[in-house]
């Protein structure tokens, strides 16, 4: 029989912490894009003795702006915060909360290769041309699967946009990453992209009905917007995943860290009808089961099943600590303890668990636009 398990009482200060680093050095790649002051230009023509010092004198205080500029710059972007062991995010601290060091960007790029799986090997759910011109990754986390369909579709400009540079710097020529808030007013223009896609963003975004109008003008008619997003709502078709089991607890507590933080997880139920409502056209939702480990008869589902532990094993203090230290009010030892216990949950194999992903795709109206 499967332990139950209770959320800690105790709301104090954080015990055993583990020691945290003073500062961060770190480059965002060369391949991602930062705003800096324009060069000022240089005129040539006659001027007297002491009128030539002054150009030196003027480009020396400009260089000096620009360096400070874009060290500054610089410094907002990689001065990452170190908490809990773990490594954050610098630009629009706070905003976001799960980590963005090595351990997290694995369970990123594992998170791809399992939906790559899940969808037959295919990148998205949209039926989308095979030319298309041009396409916007948001959240693209470590850029994975902006890189793969700058490759699967090399007639198209690809940008991914995401809060932290963690993306690689040796990439394709069609491939741009951007630092970027999804949540404030979009810079690029209407009608410009083929398509927008989306995956994982549960918990990131305040106000989803903007959000996806945002995307839905700035998306040319007749383009398509696509999301994958994963239920945490663990479920069991034998009973076997009870109320007081931890992984519904788990569930239970991130509905509730979420509807707290003012970012819901429950977009996978919700993406569906806010499509609908911002005005896209032949939204078409797929639901798709996700087993937790090895437990299923089906050949594809427990392959998938035995990624999709890895996947948890990888991630669950990434997508804990944060949330439950700083939303919840929970301390690192009671984190660690749920941890230790959500492990546990997850590698018995006689909890048959899984949780459903949703696959959402719409299209932009051709007509009155």
């Amino acid at each position: 029989m499967a332990e139950s398990f209770s959320i800690p009482d105790s709301q104090g200060a954080a015990a055993n912490d583990p020691p945290q680093p003073t500062s961060s050095l770190a480059s965002a790649p060369q391949n991602v894009s930062q705003s800096a002051a324009p060069v000022a230009g240089h005129h040539d023509g006659e001027s007297s003795d002491s009128d030539e010092a002054e150009p030196e004198e003027e480009f020396s205080d400009y260089a000096e702006d620009f360096a400070s500029d874009t060290t500054s710059l610089n410094s907002e972007i990689t001065s990452y915060r170190f908490e809990n062991g773990r490594r954050y995010h610098a630009y629009k601290e706070g905003a976001y909360w799960g980590p963005n060091d090595e351990m997290q960007n694995e369970q990123l790029d594992i998170a791809h290769h399992m939906f790559t799986l899940l969808l037959d090997g295919k990148l998205l759910l949209a039926p989308i041309s095979d030319n298309i011109q041009r396409a916007l990754d948001v959240g693209t986390g470590t850029g994975i699967w902006a890189i793969d369909c700058a490759d699967e579709y090399p007639s198209a400009k690809v940008i991914g946009t995401d809060l932290s540079p963690i993306q690689p710097g040796f990439v394709p020529p069609n491939l741009q990453f951007e630092i970027d808030d999804a949540t404030e007013d979009w810079v690029y223009p209407e009608n410009h992209f083929d398509l927008i896609h989306v995956r994982a963003l549960y918990g990131a975004i305040a106000d989803w009905p903007a959000f996806y109008q945002n995307a839905l003008s700035r998306l040319r008619p007749g383009g398509w917007f696509d999301q994958l997003e994963m239920s945490i709502q663990f479920r069991s078709d034998d009973g076997t995943v009870t109320d007081d089991h931890v992984l519904a607890v788990w569930s239970k507590t991130f509905i509730e860290a979420g509807e707290k933080f003012g970012k819901t997880f429950r977009i996978a139920d919700l993406a569906k009808g806010y499509m609908q409502q911002a005005g896209f056209h032949n939204v078409t939702e797929h639901r798709m089961k996700l087993p937790v480990g090895q437990w299923s008869r089906d050949k594809k589902l427990k392959k998938l099943g035995m990624w999709n532990l890895v996947h948890c094993e990888q991630g669950i203090e990434g997508w804990a600590m944060a949330l439950l230290t700083r939303v919840m009010g929970w301390s690192y030892a009671e984190v660690q303890v749920f941890l230790a216990q959500m492990r546990k949950g997850l590698r018995d194999p006689n909890t048959h668990a899984y949780f459903n992903v949703v696959g959402v795709y719409g299209q932009k109206p051709t007509s009155a636009y």
